[in-house]
């Protein structure tokens, strides 16, 4: 079957339904999601919105602490857009009716995370912030905004360097057709490409694997971000247990008491997360047990209630004052490649959230910046399309593929382990090759996809996602944020402002600002 509207949107977390509110003012809106439209990890985030508040914070500071924490290898100008109009959408919300957290005298409560240097996290429901904040934006969606539920978006309809509109598979096999003006990718990130992940088990990287099969430039995937402390039982994660514990006074210790971050950081628990998560592994290595201390911190189940229920049902008693933990996949910092308003390097196909790699959560992204840079370039990318020119007609050439023959995969539970062992927390030379040589069987998989299955074409998905970020990981010869090298343990100054990118097969280094006139000073075959 064949649709029609103004704009299509692939992904359902908060940077779609903040994008689709806005768009909706002035167009139809179809929004498109492989599961449900409550199914992401938005809707289960719990620690909240960073934003600038509060009277004793200041956009410079929260400038300052996004830009520690990625190790300098930003934007500036998108983390500065990120902030200001960030902190200007959340009074919006808040203007709105949105119901954050509040004390008795009415000013809102808000929490303090990691690596920030001011309590400035806006939550609501405790730890239910990501729930409260979509159904809020579900409440409040215009009735020209149709969403379509379990459908998988397959391939992006491209042709003169133009993108028309998208292609889904649904499970029972029929294939429908979605053409638009304007085609946005905001299907989250990759954290099931391994097997500890706070993310949920559709977060595959499918929008990413899409984009760079039509032909989009794909930018900073090695960085993938571990999360300090999900809750660890009988060798399973079994959900995030939020930095909001830590920063309400909760500590790391391992069986005997010790306090692990003692000495490594001058913020100890609140340090960032790849510090963090990297003190958690090297102790789970030496075989320590890995425990979030929440002894000290008074009424914890109306604190946290959503972490509460997330223990007592995997069998934790929280009054004993210990919550089990270990790192896991968390967040991908890149991704592909946009600039502020989502526009890509393809035209009519924008990318926004974690889909998109903007420049502005550098190699390693500040707690509670994520649902913060949904609500800013939602609304961003909204204007910008609402600024165009409707009418536009576009000749369309038509393009013939042929069927693929797909070459043989991976179980998606070895592909998960391989990840981890390989490009997981710690990666050298050595994996890395021999990652990239055992993923090489999708190199040349462009052909026609419509035959496959949804499970046969997520598996190929993750298995391209995979591969981008296992050979650029091996391209970046250094450590940075949450890219950590053995075999090049230290930070280098050329790599700071160097970009790695893939586009048609090609892997490229881009330096200078992270913008579209970037020169190329390497270019050479992915697939050799």
């Amino acid at each position: 079957m064949k649709f029609t509207s103004q704009v299509v949107i692939i992904g359902s977390g908060i940077a779609a339904l903040q994008a689709a509110k806005h768009l909706a003012t002035q167009l139809n809106v179809i929004i498109i999601t492989k599961s449900t439209i409550r199914d992401s990890n938005s809707y289960y985030a719990q620690g909240g919105i960073a934003a600038v508040m509060s009277i004793n914070d200041t956009y410079g500071s929260h400038i300052e602490d996004t830009v520690k924490a990625g190790e300098y290898h930003h934007s500036l100008s998108a983390v500065e857009q990120l902030v200001e109009e960030g902190t200007q959408g959340v009074q919006q919300l808040l203007n709105e009716g949105f119901p954050a957290d509040r004390h008795s005298t009415g000013t809102l409560s808000l929490g303090l995370e990691g690596a920030h240097s001011e309590h400035r996290i806006v939550h609501s429901g405790g730890d239910a912030t990501g729930k409260v904040t979509i159904e809020y934006l579900l409440k409040s969606m215009p009735d020209n905004v149709r969403i379509v539920e379990q459908e998988m978006a397959f391939e992006l309809i491209v042709s003169n360097e133009l993108c028309t509109g998208v292609k889904t598979k649904t499970i029972d096999g029929a294939v429908h057709t979605y053409e638009a003006d304007h085609t946005v990718l905001a299907t989250g990130g990759a954290g099931a490409l391994y097997p500890f992940t706070s993310n949920r088990k559709m977060l595959t990287g499918d929008g990413i694997a899409l984009a760079y099969r039509a032909g989009a430039v794909v930018t900073d995937m090695e960085f993938v971000q571990f999360h300090p402390t999900l809750l660890y039982i009988n060798g399973e994660a079994k959900g995030l247990v939020s930095e909001a514990v830590r920063g309400a006074g909760a500590v790391l210790v391992d069986e005997t008491g010790r306090h692990i971050m003692e000495g490594v950081h001058p913020m100890k628990d609140l340090a960032p997360r790849h510090i963090t998560a990297f003190e958690l592994y090297k102790a789970r290595q030496n075989g320590h047990d890995v425990l979030l201390d929440i002894s000290m911190i008074d009424h914890f189940e109306e604190c946290f209630p959503t972490i509460t229920a997330l223990c007592t049902k995997n069998g934790i008693d929280i009054k004993k004052g210990f919550i089990p933990v270990a790192p896991g996949s968390h967040f991908l910092m890149g991704g592909v490649k946009a600039d502020s308003c989502g526009k890509t390097s393809i035209n009519g196909l924008y990318a926004v959230g974690e889909t998109a790699c903007t420049g502005v959560h550098g190699a390693n992204r500040l707690a509670s910046n994520s649902l913060l840079e949904g609500i800013a370039f939602g609304k961003r990318m909204a204007a910008y399309i609402l600024s165009c020119d409707q009418n536009v007609q576009v000749k369309k050439r038509a393009t013939i593929a042929f069927p693929l023959t797909v070459p043989p995969l991976f179980e998606i539970a070895e592909l998960q382990a391989m990840m981890m062992e390989n490009a997981g927390m710690i990666r050298t030379k050595e994996g890395l090759n021999r990652l990239v040589d055992c993923l090489k069987v999708v190199e040349n998989t462009n052909g026609d996809i419509s035959h496959l299955s949804v499970s046969e074409i997520e598996r190929l998905f993750m298995h391209t996602t995979a591969y981008l970020i296992a050979r650029s990981a091996l391209e970046r010869t250094e450590t940075r944020g949450a890219h950590i090298r053995a075999d090049f343990p230290e930070a280098r100054d050329q790599w700071g402002q160097s970009w790695v990118t893939v586009e048609k097969g090609k892997i490229s280094v881009r330096s200078g600002e992270h913008e579209w006139n970037q020169t190329r000073s390497t270019a050479y075959s992915i697939f050799y």
